[in-house]
């Protein structure tokens, strides 16, 4: 067992889903040709004043009330000075001394426990270009499309301890600002990024080790095994005696390891000092009432609902509120349809179709609608058909988005339910295996799966299962 403990804090930046960038009207919009979304403000051009987004001092706000942040009716733009190629003007316009929002908290589950994890701020930034190395022509190009573009930066408190809390935290952070409509959350496009702080110090020790900041990392399971790599890295450099450096390091996810990238640089290498270009940000008191009231139903609030509706554990809920359109779907869905046979479906086949084909679990990229998921749902329960039939037929439903009660009726394949039918399906089945027949009246009960089991082959997975187990019961029993 390890002596030491690890101490983390991460660092989030999540790009806001305004339609123009934090101080300019250009466009946000991702996947436009390279630097065609730039004006003279994003470009750095000299002379070029700021104005500030409205729209994205709102949605800061809005972060910070859903994460029970102090709101600052006044916050400063200040310029954070560093030379980085993509950055034209020479310095980022951030928050420093006066953040919009501080003194927050999240709440996070973690096998079952509820941790508190504090939030020091969030204030907004402007984001960078994007730096693009063409190794085969030994040259670097910039596209400055994402220069400007609105960021929040939410930066926790030290009091994560376990890769696997760092994990969570970051997935219910990112379930709040997707639920919140703030950001589309999209990692692979940069939407939602992360920088991990951690340090190790002897277990009941209060003072904080030497950090090491990682960079590079784009996915939850990408942050998880960055800081399990670094808290066995600094366990190593320890138990040998020598000294943590305090340094900025980079994860190679190919390669799972962190690697030296430069020193880490403090506050006062950035010399902040206020935007002379920006006015402050005041936050007007009416604003700040009727933006607590845009609120809506927080991820944690439905997933307790959801229990209720549904009665699954915690484990299968979260599945269903990964993502906020997959909540919708399953909730349109359930206005329909029993919610229990609706989550069986999404938790089922569903998620099936979605890991079979690389999908994400989110209704926008798929081709079946709620309507035709409790149409499914609604006719399992009415003995329309068979929970088999639909699970052999929920490929076309999901990947050709048919109408199911078409389909179903085109296909021939709805439920055989009429006694009479059946009788005579049983009847020769009996008759064909009259040593299981004997057996069963013998005393072994568990032939009855048996039997079951020939129906179904014999009516291709079309009898109704509940009548099959009736009938069966009459010919076997009373006989």
């Amino acid at each position: 067992m390890s002596e030491y403990e690890a101490v983390i804090g991460l660092e989030v930046h999540v790009q806001l889903a305004t339609h123009s960038k934090l101080f300019c009207a250009c466009s946000t919009s991702f996947g436009n040709p390279p630097n065609t979304n730039v004006c003279e403000v994003c470009s750095g051009m000299p002379g070029a004043l700021p104005a500030p987004n409205q729209q994205a001092i709102h949605f800061a706000v809005l972060a910070g009330l859903a994460t029970r942040c102090t709101i600052n009716r006044q916050s400063i733009f200040a310029r954070k000075n560093y030379f980085y190629p993509d950055l034209p003007s020479g310095y980022q316009i951030s928050q420093f001394d006066l953040p919009v929002c501080e003194h927050g908290h999240l709440d996070i589950r973690v096998d079952a426990n509820i941790r508190k994890i504090g939030i020091t701020r969030i204030h907004l930034e402007n984001d960078a270009g994007k730096n693009i190395h063409v190794s085969n022509e030994n040259a670097s190009y910039v596209d400055l499309n994402r220069a400007g573009t609105p960021l929040i930066e939410i930066v926790s408190e030290p009091d994560m301890h376990t890769p696997a809390e760092a994990a969570a935290y970051l997935k219910t952070l990112h379930g709040l600002v997707t639920y919140l409509g703030i950001s589309d959350g999209n990692m692979e496009e940069g939407n939602f990024r992360c920088d991990a702080n951690i340090s190790l110090r002897p277990k009941g020790s209060g003072k904080l080790g030497t950090r090491a900041e990682l960079k590079n990392l784009n996915s939850f399971r990408n942050v998880q095994r960055a800081l399990e790599f670094e808290i066995g890295r600094q366990e190593d450099i320890l138990e040998s005696g020598k000294e943590i450096i305090q340094e900025t390091r980079l994860y190679d996810a190919a390669k799972n390891i962190t690697m030296a990238m430069r020193g880490k640089e403090e506050a006062q290498d950035y010399r902040y000092f206020p935007d002379p270009d920006l006015l402050p940000v005041n936050i007007l008191p009416e604003d700040l009432e009727k933006w607590k009231n845009e609120l809506p139903e927080m991820p944690w609030e439905r997933s307790v609902r959801f229990g209720k509706m549904t009665g699954l554990p915690e484990a299968e809920i979260d599945v269903l509120l990964q993502n906020k359109n997959l909540a919708d779907f399953f909730e349109k869905a359930s206005e329909k349809s029993d919610p229990h046979k609706i989550a069986a479906l999404i938790l089922g086949p569903l998620m099936r179709e979605c890991n079979a084909g690389n999908i994400p679990p989110d209704p926008a990229f798929w081709k079946m609608t709620s309507e035709s998921m409790a149409k499914l749902a609604g006719m399992i329960e009415k003995g329309l058909i068979s929970s088999k039939i639909a699970n052999d037929i929920f490929h076309d439903l999901f990947s050709m988005g048919y109408d199911p009660e078409i389909y179903v009726k085109e296909k021939g394949l709805a439920q055989i339910s009429d006694d009479s039918a059946l009788e005579q399906t049983i009847e020769q089945i009996l008759q064909e295996n009259p040593k299981e027949v004997e057996a069963y009246r013998a005393g072994k009960k568990k032939l009855m799966s048996f039997f079951v089991g020939q129906v179904m082959r014999a009516t291709k997975g079309k009898a109704n299962p509940a009548i099959v187990n009736k009938l069966l019961v009459k010919n076997l029993e009373e006989n």
